[in-house]
């Protein structure tokens, strides 16, 4: 019993730094489209990297006024790292590398067969 409480708790924890991030990414894409962040060739919006979510972007038109998108990188709560697998819309399901334009992310959990829990456009 012990143990299935400590993977529900783990799974809540994931969804919530999943969540978290997904806001971020929909903030991030948000102000591209409108204009107020620039965007990089390429990436259609999207930040290339989580780390870009941390550090910030100029504001477009004001002079040294970062955005920033997360305090830090949310640690994964099934490998205890803060690295997560990168996907991008136009990437195939059973894709094993990313497009380049972070879009979406999930765990890096090993498991035994491709498992994936739908957190409002997130995937594990």
């Amino acid at each position: 019993m012990t143990r299935l409480g400590v993977q529900r708790q783990r799974e809540m924890e994931l969804r919530e730094a999943l969540r978290s991030m997904r806001g971020a990414i929909d903030d991030f894409k948000r102000l591209s489209d409108q204009g107020l962040i620039p965007v990089d060739i390429g990436t259609e919006g999207y930040p290339k990297t989580l780390e870009v979510l941390v550090e910030g972007v100029d504001l477009v038109g004001q002079v040294k006024k970062k955005r920033r998108f997360l305090r830090k990188i949310p640690v994964d709560p099934m490998t205890k790292t803060a690295e997560w697998g990168l996907r991008s819309y136009q990437d195939e399901p059973d894709a094993r590398s990313w497009g380049g334009r972070t879009s979406t992310t999930s765990t890096r959990c090993p498991t035994g067969r491709p498992r994936q829990v739908e957190v409002q456009g997130l995937v594990r």
